[in-house]
Parts: C-alpha cells; sequence; structure tokens
C-alpha cells in the first residue's frame, strides 16, 4: 500500500504509523539556491567546480597571454618557442630563395614538406619580381622639375 509520494507533506496520523512501522522515508539535506560570499551572490554551480576546470582556465589565459604577446610584440616567455620556430621559417625560406644553406634547411627541401613548396613558390616569384625590378631601372626616369617649391628660390 502506498502511503506516502514524493513531494506530498505528511499530516501527523502518517507519521505516527510510519514511526509504529519503523519506516524513515525522510531525508533532509539543504538545496542550496544561491552563496553568498563577501556581499556578493554566486549561483551554487559555483560549488562544483573542479580542478580540471581551474586548469583548463590557467591554460585559456595562457595561451590569451602568448597570442597577446605576439600580436604586441612585447616578448614573455610563453612566446620565445613560438619566435624561435618563426625564425627558423624565415630563415629555411630565405635559404631557399637564395643560395646559401644550412643543414636543417637541406634536411626540409628534401623532405618535401608544405614550408618547402612555399618557399620554393616564394623564391621563383622574388626572382621573377628582381628581372621586372631590373628591366625597370634599364628603363630612363623623366626628370621633373618642381619648380620653386619652398618659395625662397632653394
Amino acid at each position: 500500500m502506498n502511503l506516502i509520494s514524493e513531494g506530498q507533506k505528511v499530516n501527523q496520523s502518517q507519521a505516527a504509523l510510519l514511526d509504529k512501522l519503523k519506516i524513515r522515508p525522510f531525508e533532509y539535506k539543504m538545496h542550496v539556491k544561491r552563496v553568498l560570499d563577501n556581499g556578493k551572490i554566486y549561483p551554487p554551480s559555483v560549488l562544483n567546480i573542479k580542478s580540471d576546470d581551474i586548469l583548463a582556465s590557467f591554460k585559456n589565459a595562457g595561451t590569451n597571454l602568448t597570442a597577446l604577446s605576439l600580436g604586441s610584440g612585447y616578448i614573455v616567455p610563453s612566446a620565445a618557442p613560438h619566435l624561435i620556430f618563426n625564425a627558423f621559417k624565415n630563415l629555411a625560406c630565405v635559404s631557399f630563395a637564395v643560395d646559401y644553406s644550412f643543414p636543417l634547411a637541406e634536411r626540409l627541401k628534401g623532405s618535401g614538406a608544405p614550408v618547402a613548396s612555399a618557399a620554393a613558390t616564394t623564391a621563383t616569384a622574388a626572382k621573377v619580381e628582381t628581372k621586372e625590378e631590373k628591366k625597370k631601372e634599364e628603363e630612363p626616369e623623366e626628370e621633373v622639375e618642381m619648380g620653386d617649391f619652398f618659395g625662397d628660390g632653394y
């Protein structure tokens, strides 16, 4: 026989009957609706923060700090590996474009990596541009007199 159900208020006679049967269906617990801390009110989900959440928050802040450092040019220790790798990529691209090389760039050339192919494309484009610049240099430029620009004859 079902005497009470969850959420239903128990009257005095039902409580007495359950007590005589030594049935203790009552559970008392506190349901937190809001947390008050130093005059600020927070939702109860604040109490469920795990160490993984804190680590993820610090990792996200570190990523943002590194990105901000790389964007602004103000160097912080976390940006150093990125700067060194970018410097290596620039050196490798320059070595592909000119006749100078170093051992790591040779290994990169032989691997067929995207950096090597992009650098080779950049190198051929640079050679084409230099040929066009040489042609422009061969053509004489016309001299144009500006006249008395400042008005004092100089």
